[in-house]
């Protein structure tokens, strides 16, 4: 048995993966504040399955952790975990001397990225790209199975690509960013209004406000931009859409779609890449990062 936790800003879900990879026991808690806490919430949570599992933690088979934040996968060190008031956190280590066994740490996306590739089956050949629409937008690609970190882990933090030089700024001063463009807090920062909430936008730009509408435009554009980076530098096979703004759905997917066959029409070379067949977006409530988390330790260490 695999156990995996996801450590969010306000709640940590954790799951059990029994042999088949089938999710056999799961929980949520919430996510305690600072160095402290994070660690004492993640070694409760594992030691609540273990009790639920009727094992001991040190006898899982393996142990794995995705977290926000800059993390150094190798040795399990957190960095920059801001909405967790965590600036540097041996996790890896001190988890691992709590539940008694070696413990892998990873970054969210890194995980969720993991846990897309083996929820929807692909072959061990297969490459994907997982790109997540949160608070932020990064992506987390998986090659042949394993996890592509890059030579210093920046693989995939697509979120910092420049889109629209006349755009709104991002939080390091820079015009049009992909995250700014299409993420909860990039539109957020643009739309001030009301809750300044992505569906509060929505909202506002289905009743005709030309604000709204405007930011309406970007988000879609944003992510079908996402998209094209992805497949024109890695040529995945495909581009899982996950994270909080992926429940809008099929109003999320068609309006990407739209902005794909607009560029089509323009350029063959880009219709012959056949973006939109490449994208999938992931059913709410997968447990995705979880379930990735459990599949690191079965995931060979590679950068």
């Amino acid at each position: 048995m695999r156990v995996g936790v996801d450590i969010g800003g306000t709640k940590t879900d954790a799951v059990v993966l029994d042999g088949a990879g089938s999710v056999a026991h799961a929980l949520r808690i919430p996510t305690g504040w600072g160095d402290a806490a994070v660690l004492a919430t993640a070694t409760d949570a594992v030691l609540r399955l273990a009790g639920e599992a009727g094992i001991a933690a040190s006898a899982f088979d393996s142990i794995g952790v995705g977290i926000p934040g800059a993390v150094d996968a190798e040795h399990g060190i957190v960095t920059h975990a801001r909405n967790l008031g965590v600036a540097q956190l041996d996790l890896g280590g001190l988890l691992s001397r709590n539940l008694g066994t070696s413990v892998r740490v990873e970054n969210d996306v890194n995980a969720a990225a993991l846990g897309a590739f083996h929820q929807l089956g692909l072959s061990p050949e297969s490459s994907m790209a997982y790109l997540n629409l949160g608070t932020g937008l990064a992506a987390g690609i998986v090659l042949g199975g394993k996890l592509w970190r890059g030579s210093r882990g920046a693989a995939g933090e697509i979120g910092h690509i420049l889109i629209d030089p006349a755009g709104p700024l991002d939080q390091d001063g820079q015009p049009g960013a992909l995250e700014v463009m299409a993420s909860g807090s990039g539109i957020g920062s643009q739309w001030q209004s009301g809750d300044g909430s992505v569906h509060g936008m929505l909202a506002a730009a289905a009743a005709g406000d030309t604000g709204a509408i405007a930011i309406r435009r970007g988000l879609f554009e944003g992510v079908a931009s996402a998209v094209r980076i992805l497949v024109l530098t890695v040529d995945v096979d495909l581009v899982v859409i996950g994270g909080g703004i992926s429940t809008m759905g099929n109003a999320l997917l068609e309006p990407i779609l739209a902005v794909i066959a607009q560029w089509e029409s323009d350029s063959p070379f880009i219709q012959s890449l056949e973006l939109g067949s490449r994208i999938r977006i992931l059913p709410p409530n997968a447990q995705t990062a979880a379930t990735g988390a459990a599949w690191l330790g079965a995931t060979p260490w590679q950068k």
